[in-house]
C-alpha cells in the first residue's frame, strides 16, 4: 500500500483552503522596476552620447589624415629623388669605363614616370638599408 493522509481522491474534512490566484508584487516592486528602466534610459543615452563624440573624433582625425597627405608624399617623393640621383651619379662613376653605356637609361619603353621598387632604389646600399625600408614597422610589432 501507501502510507500517508487520508485515502487516496479523497478531500481532507473541510475541504481544501481558497487558491491564491491574485498576483502579488513584493514592497517596492513598481520601484524596484522604475529603477531598471531609469538606469536602462540612463545607460542608452550615454552610450548615444559616446558614440557622437567618437563619430566626431573619427571625422576630425580623418580630416587630419587628409590634411597631412600631401605633404608626406612630398617627403616621401623627395627622399625617391635624392636616392635615384645618388644612384645615377654611383652608376656613372661604375661605368664610367664602358663604351656606349647611358646613364639612367630606363629598363622601361615609355616615357611616363614609373615609381621605381625599393629594390631599384637601394641597389646600391648595404642590405640593412633595404631590410629597414621594406620592413622597418614590423620589427615593433
Amino acid at each position: 500500500g501507501g502510507g500517508g493522509e487520508g485515502e487516496a481522491g479523497h478531500a481532507p474534512p473541510g475541504g481544501y483552503g481558497p487558491i491564491d490566484y491574485k498576483r502579488h508584487l513584493p514592497a517596492g516592486g513598481y520601484s524596484l522596476f522604475a529603477i531598471g528602466i531609469g538606469s536602462l534610459l540612463v545607460g542608452y543615452y550615454n552610450l548615444i552620447k559616446w558614440n557622437r563624440e567618437r563619430r566626431r573624433l573619427q571625422i576630425e582625425e580623418m580630416e587630419t589624415r587628409i590634411a597631412l597627405f600631401p605633404l608626406l608624399q612630398a617627403e616621401s617623393d623627395r627622399r625617391t629623388l635624392r636616392l635615384l640621383r645618388e644612384n645615377l651619379e654611383e652608376e656613372a662613376k661604375i661605368m664610367k669605363d664602358v663604351p656606349g653605356w647611358k646613364v639612367g637609361e630606363s629598363v622601361f619603353h615609355t616615357d611616363r614616370w614609373v615609381p621605381p621598387t625599393s629594390d631599384e632604389l637601394y641597389y646600391l646600399r648595404p642590405v640593412s638599408e633595404l631590410h629597414n625600408e621594406k620592413f622597418g614597422l614590423q620589427w615593433y610589432v
